[in-house]
């Protein structure tokens, strides 16, 4: 059965990050560009340029990302069974690059619907097999060496892309579609370099193949860490509740994005060394202290009173997600065996995809309801009781 306890280390070839996970690294970089140009404008040029109503958006990014999760299990899934990872990845990726400037000729929400649609159903057919890939590329004792480099240089891309996108306004004003055309640019670019990654093909028994799909023979820790990540995730609402919750303090439109930037660059540049530091002392202390870490961050929300305690929220908010999204892929690769890989972490991100769901339900019921400290301190309860469940589980 897999350990999960702190792995021994190797110097030389092995210990070094392969070819395979810095091209990785290289595509995400420019795919988290390509999304993140257009990501903060979609909503304004759906309801400034096509007039569509706010339960539209809401309609939209709700089928995007529902999309999403459901097939990063069909996705995974797939890729263990036909044991290929790179056709999956590409496949996901041209979808996401041919979306950008689809929404160029939108003309009515509907069509942006369908372009969402693509867009997100590149992310969920890619994501857990090229995680797969990630894991299958790296020495067992340097995948949160692995997945923390991965995890930066894609949130650096996540960096540069509203950057780009608050320069394009300044220049074009309300004038969205130049901007989806030239967000195809770095889309291209990142399957181009997928081009250059190189497959990891196991031959696995056929009886092991399938049963791919079915819990059954999965390491009891992966399904207790997969319980504890839902009741994390019930209270983990989407991210736009803290940009609503920001404005909703003090802070301007642009203050609001140049927060959001904060909180990436702050999750680009912790992601790696904690990478680092769980091959080192194992995953399960540093997952712990993300959800603590996450607690402490909404308990901010629900207190804070004025524009300049967000900043650091922001920030902080960073560390908990460079301590728990590459390293919690890690753990489950470290858990799984490498024929089930895929379909694992599709499994997860279906599972708290879907979740996140439900959390924005709850959020947005308490929000209205009772306040919006109800939301943050019910998020900061539910991570705070999924650490100690996490802590207090035997290994």
């Amino acid at each position: 059965m897999p350990d999960d306890s702190p792995p021994t280390h190797r110097t030389g070839v092995r210990a070094r990050i392969s070819r395979n996970i810095v091209l990785l690294g290289v595509v995400s970089f420019f795919a988290d560009v390509s999304s993140e140009m257009v990501y903060p404008i979609v909503p304004l040029f759906l309801t400034g340029t096509l007039g569509a109503p706010l339960v539209a958006v809401g309609l939209i990014e709700g089928v995007a990302e529902s999309t999403a999760s459901i097939l990063k299990l069909a996705g995974g899934w797939l890729s263990d069974r036909v044991r290929r990872r790179l056709p999956f990845a590409f496949a996901g990726y041209s979808l996401a690059a041919v979306a950008k400037p689809a929404l160029a000729a939108a003309v009515a929400w509907p069509m942006v619907l369908g372009v969402r649609f693509v867009d997100r159903a590149g992310k969920g057919i890619r994501n857990a097999p090229r995680d797969a890939l990630i894991a299958a590329s790296s020495a067992p004792e340097n995948l949160g060496r692995a997945f923390g480099l991965h995890r930066t240089m894609d949130t650096t891309g996540a960096i540069a892309g509203p950057l780009i996108a608050i320069a394009l306004l300044l220049w074009l004003g309300d004038n969205y579609r130049p901007i989806f055309l030239l967000a195809f640019i770095p889309g291209a670019l990142s399957v181009i370099a997928l081009l250059q990654v190189r497959e990891t093909v196991t031959t696995v028994p056929q009886r092991t193949r399938d049963a791919i799909l079915s819990l059954r023979g999965y390491d009891p820790r992966f399904l207790t860490f997969l319980g504890v990540s839902l009741l994390f995730a019930l209270g983990n609402s989407s991210d736009a509740f803290l940009i609503l919750r920001a404005h909703d303090i003090g802070l301007s439109a642009t203050a609001v994005v140049l927060a959001y930037v904060v909180y990436n660059i702050s999750y680009a540049a912790l992601a790696f060394p904690a990478g680092i530091v769980s091959d080192r002392i194992g995953r399960r202390p540093l997952l712990a202290i993300g959800f603590l870490v996450f607690a402490g961050v909404y308990a901010g929300f629900a207190a804070v009173g004025d524009e300049w305690s967000v900043w650091p929220l922001f920030a902080i908010y960073g560390a908990y997600i460079a301590l728990t999204e590459g390293i919690g892929r890690a753990y489950i690769s470290d858990l799984v065996p490498e024929d089930r890989r895929a379909s694992a972490i599709g499994l997860y991100g279906a599972s708290t995809g879907a979740m996140l769901l439900i959390a924005s339900i709850i959020g947005g019921a308490l929000w209205d309801l009772v306040g919006p400290q109800a939301t943050f301190a019910f998020g900061a309860g539910t991570a705070s009781l999924a650490a100690i469940v996490f802590l207090g589980t035997s290994r």
